[in-house]
């Protein structure tokens, strides 16, 4: 089985350890590829970033993947048009606005944490089913319960806890993430989902939330990836005339 964190910050985006910390724990945890998340400032930091994912990856032997997070609606319109330019397109979730436009486009590979800061968990029936319908992951943050305690973090995972049974409910994925911005705050992926289980996901269930559902995320970019590729469901195939 391969495990994949999809969410993480370096000291490029917000983060405090370098992009080569990061990847070198990752693997040492036994992951076989990240996501490396940035903010977008331009389509010249795309062949920055791209420029020193390639000198890590060469140098420390695992999979990475660079990602732009939407902070807000005005990011994700700017991101969907250049989709094809990078990876993974991540919203910021939170703001109800952001989550809602997050699950109706099937552009977006993960939705974070929706419940961020709020005092529910940012998500309900009509947005879970279009996040189903779009193939939009919604995210388990780690970090939004590592760096909180007592009564904050009871609701935090009050609130994940309840986007997990809306998910299970009406078949929308679940990934799992550290959302670390340290390499202090990565875990083994084992670590990971035994935790997802106090979350109502059984371990089955937990395991697939940081294998399989980032390794469908992944085959979709290589789809997007080819010439072939307009939109999500729309594919130039090209017609034999016999």
């Amino acid at each position: 089985m391969n495990f994949f964190d999809l969410h993480m910050h370096s000291a490029f985006s917000e983060g405090t350890s370098s992009l080569e910390q990061l990847a070198s724990t990752a693997k040492t945890l036994g992951y076989k590829g990240i996501c490396f998340s940035s903010y977008f400032s331009g389509n010249e930091v795309i062949k920055k970033f791209y420029d020193e994912i390639e000198k890590i990856k060469q140098k420390v032997g695992i999979e990475i993947f660079l990602g732009f997070e939407a902070r807000n609606v005005k990011e994700l319109n700017m991101l969907i048009e250049r989709r094809k330019k990078f990876d993974i397109l991540l919203a910021r979730g939170g703001d109800l606005k952001l989550n809602r436009l997050a699950c109706e486009t099937p552009e977006v590979d993960i939705l974070t944490h929706p419940e961020f800061e709020r005092n529910d968990s940012g998500l309900n029936h009509v947005l879970v089913r279009a996040a189903a319908k779009n193939d939009v992951a919604i995210e388990i943050n780690f970090r939004e319960v590592l760096i909180y305690s007592k009564k904050t973090r009871a609701k935090v995972i009050a609130n994940i806890s309840r986007n997990v049974e809306l998910a299970k409910k009406y078949g929308a994925p679940l990934i799992i993430c550290s959302g670390a911005i340290s390499h202090y705050e990565l875990r083994d992926p084992l670590v990971m989902s035994s935790f997802a289980t106090t979350l109502g996901m059984n371990l089955k269930y937990s395991k697939d939330s940081i294998s399989k559902v980032p390794e469908n995320i992944l085959n979709e970019i290589k789809k997007r990836k080819s010439e072939k590729w307009i939109m999500p469901g729309v594919e130039i195939i090209k017609k034999v005339i016999k």
